[in-house]
C-alpha cells in the first residue's frame, strides 16, 4: 500500500524516516547482479579486484541507490515519486553498515500537483556520504 502524503502536514525539514541495513553482504551484491544484469567482476569476484589493487569486491553503486529509493518510498509511496536523483561518491563494503535518510527542503505547487523535494543521503558506518541525492514527490 502506497504511503500518502499530506501536503499541509510536512513541513520543510521534516526527515524521512531513516533505513538501515545492518551490513550489507557480498551475496547481497550478487543477488543484485543476477536481477540487474549487473556482472562486473568489481562486485563478486575477488581474485580479479585483488589483481586490480583493490581489497575486496564492493557494492554496485545502483544496489546502494535501490537501499536510498527503498527508504523514500516507504515514506512518500512509489507511485508518488515523481524524480529520483543520486550521484555516487565512496564505495560501499561488505559488512558496512548503511544508513538511508533524507530531508524536506521545499514545498511547490508544480503544473496544478501539490509537491514535496528534498535532500537524499547514504552514510556509511563511519559517517562518510556513499550517495548524495535529491528527490520530488506528489502530496495530496
Amino acid at each position: 500500500m502506497a504511503a500518502k502524503l499530506k501536503f499541509d502536514a510536512i513541513k520543510v525539514g521534516d526527515e524521512i524516516p531513516k533505513f538501515v541495513v545492518e551490513g550489507v553482504t557480498r551475496p547481497d551484491f550478487v543477488r543484485y547482479a543476477g536481477a540487474s544484469g549487473d556482472f562486473v567482476p568489481l562486485h563478486y569476484d575477488q581474485t580479479f579486484v585483488e589483481a586490480a589493487g583493490i581489497p575486496t569486491v564492493f557494492a554496485q553503486g545502483m544496489f546502494t541507490a535501490g537501499l536510498l529509493s527503498k527508504a523514500l518510498t516507504d515514506w512518500a509511496g512509489i507511485g508518488n515519486v515523481r524524480q529520483f536523483k543520486v550521484r555516487f561518491s565512496t564505495r560501499v563494503w561488505p559488512g558496512d553498515v548503511v544508513t538511508c535518510s533524507g530531508k524536506v527542503t521545499n514545498k511547490l505547487d508544480r503544473n496544478g500537483e501539490k509537491q514535496v523535494e528534498g535532500e537524499l543521503i547514504v552514510l556509511n558506518q563511519k559517517g562518510e556520504p556513499a550517495i548524495k541525492g535529491s528527490f520530488r514527490a506528489a502530496a495530496a
